[in-house]
């Protein structure tokens, strides 16, 4: 996250808006409550908290409420916010810190900074990105260039991938910080874990609850870092996993809609709306860029994104992408354009 593009106030002012905008609604749910403030992990509790997951507290604490391995409960600060720094390097020891979660790339995403939303003309117009060619962010973020799964497919580049992406999170009637924020909330638990010392080679943290939803959460941290394509200052160094189970609506209601697919393309439809596997600098990378990566095991579409965290129901899904789910879940953003992608 480079310092030389400081979000000012004015942007700052929108993005917290975007990604609060789900919470603003569990505080007016929760505001005639006389409930006292949660005690905040690493307080443990024998009973899962009759508290909204992700909550807001009355002094704009985001909490999210997970299990322990041990089976205890506990309500972890989650707060999205700019924070000190998070730094891996062999010459200083590393620094675990929330660094700049509000951050957005105005300088080369103008409408993206002040609508949560990239403008298609601004994207056409792109030549640069943070001061490097796009050509040399898609040769670097093709496979085995600058990781061995890469960040984009063979037949996809950085623009196509971002526009395509765009488009999904419109007909979705979301945002980018909308999309940054339950993502943002998975690695600030794991943050904590870290802080508390509970952190070892693998998360403490196996569950936790958001917006109804039960999510298996699994984190691992690597022996390296991953650098970014961007060249910026985002990193990553932890293999992070979040998977939800559909309910037997949810399972019916697909088999229903989608009964031309064969049972190895419903298995993959499946898979592909309830599993994530990302590292920490996803967060960073929607909210800064509006890029998800493409299509390669690091994925984390936003489709996936809101049937896992319970931002739109399957049916809202659907409706969003009428007949096309698997389409549009598997195609690649390729130059050339795609079917899932019209607008």
């Amino acid at each position: 996250m480079r310092c030389g593009n400081v979000v000012r106030l004015p942007i700052a002012m929108i993005v917290i808006a975007c990604c609060l905008a789900e919470s603003s609604a569990l505080r007016a749910a929760s505001g005639g409550r006389s409930d006292p403030a949660p005690l905040l992990y690493p307080h443990e509790l024998d009973k899962r908290p009759a508290l909204p997951s992700p909550y807001l507290a009355e002094d704009g604490t985001e909490i999210v409420t997970a299990v322990l391995k041990n089976g205890k409960y506990v309500c972890i600060p989650v707060t999205v916010e700019n924070g000190k720094p998070l730094h891996y390097s062999y010459r200083v020891p590393f620094a675990y810190g929330k660094d700049q979660q509000l951050h957005v790339n105005r300088d080369d995403f103008p409408t993206l900074a002040q609508t949560g939303l990239h403008a298609e003309a601004e994207l056409d117009a792109t030549r640069m990105i943070t001061g490097f060619p796009v050509d040399l962010i898609t040769y670097i973020g093709r496979p085995g260039q600058f990781s061995g799964a890469g960040f984009l497919a063979d037949d996809e580049t950085i623009l196509s991938v971002l526009k395509g992406d765009n488009k999904l999170v419109r007909k979705l009637g979301l945002t980018h910080p909308q999309m940054a924020r339950p993502l943002y909330h998975v690695w600030n638990m794991i943050l904590q874990d870290i802080e508390h010392g509970t952190f070892r080679r693998f998360s403490s943290i196996p569950r936790f609850f958001y917006n109804d939803q039960e999510i298996a959460l699994r984190a691992e941290s690597t022996k390296g870092w991953q650098i970014s394509i961007f060249q910026d200052e985002i990193q990553g160094m932890f293999d992070i996993s979040v998977r939800r189970t559909l309910t037997a609506a949810e399972d019916s209601f697909l088999r229903r809609t989608y009964r031309g697919l064969s049972g190895t393309q419903m298995t993959e439809l499946q898979e592909k709306l309830t599993h994530l596997r990302f590292s920490e600098m996803l967060p960073y990378y929607v909210m800064g860029y509006g890029f998800y990566e493409g299509h390669t095991g690091f994925r984390a579409d936003p489709i996936t994104i809101a049937c896992i965290f319970g931002l739109r129901s399957i049916e809202e899904i659907e409706n969003a992408f009428p007949g096309r789910l698997y389409e549009t879940l598997t195609r690649h953003f390729t130059d050339t354009g795609r079917a899932d992608s019209r607008p």
